[in-house]
């Protein structure tokens, strides 16, 4: 008597909780990969962003192929459809490598150097450039052309001097005679700074045919 006490119900397995349904797996994908595109939405609007150089203005810094991460965090993310800056680490700095709007078409991404920041009079005295009255030796500039342009006919080679408005900054390629920038239209907004340019994760020679393998990786100074 005792032994039946403790006898199982008959019905006890009929009784159990149902199984839980499993979800549709059309559903599992279309919630992972919306998870995936707001992830990578966040990371392109407020972290990093990739970049391709389609021309030859910042040789032999960057040539044509390579392929840049830049950082949007360090200067203040912008929020999405405004001008308005999240928290910063620093302010845009002379020798900075920054991708910004084209003032002349912002749907362009144009990338330079930075060579004056505000309040800096910059000019340009025969290919030479002069910061606050000082030489501005950037090791990485290069002239290809070895003919003086006068300042009356273009200001390529002789500009200035020119003062740096309050949030602003003047800006030129490192391939000095062969780059449309701060000399020819003026000066870039600091709310349209996009990021400091800072690695080579892929670069392409498409003259040749090959990879780059020594520029990937390379951080860009």
């Amino acid at each position: 008597m005792e032994k039946n006490r403790f006898r199982q119900d008959p019905d006890s397995e009929s009784k159990a909780a149902p199984p839980v349904k499993k979800k549709n797996l059309v559903r599992e994908y279309a919630e992972s990969i919306i998870i995936a595109v707001i992830l990578a939405l966040f990371i392109r609007a407020f972290v990093v962003q990739a970049f391709k150089i389609p021309s030859g203005s910042m040789e032999d810094t960057l040539q044509i192929g390579d392929h840049l991460l830049v950082n949007k965090f360090i200067y203040g993310p912008t929020i999405p459809f405004t001008d308005q800056r999240l928290f910063k680490i620093r302010d845009p700095r002379q020798g900075d490598v920054i991708v910004f709007e084209y003032p002349e078409d912002p749907s362009k991404d144009f990338i330079k150097r930075i060579v004056g920041a505000p309040g800096d009079v910059v000019q340009g005295i025969n290919k030479k450039v002069y910061v606050n009255g000082k030489l501005y030796a950037n090791p990485h500039e290069v002239h290809k052309e070895q003919d003086l342009v006068p300042k009356d006919q273009n200001p390529r080679d002789t500009f200035g001097p020119v003062k740096v408005p309050e949030d602003c900054f003047f800006v030129m390629g490192d391939n000095r005679d062969r780059s449309y920038d701060s000399r020819f239209w003026g000066f870039v907004k600091k709310e349209k700074i996009k990021g400091l340019a800072f690695i080579k994760y892929w670069s392409w020679d498409g003259e040749k045919w090959r990879v780059r393998w020594g520029s990937i990786g390379q951080l860009i100074k």
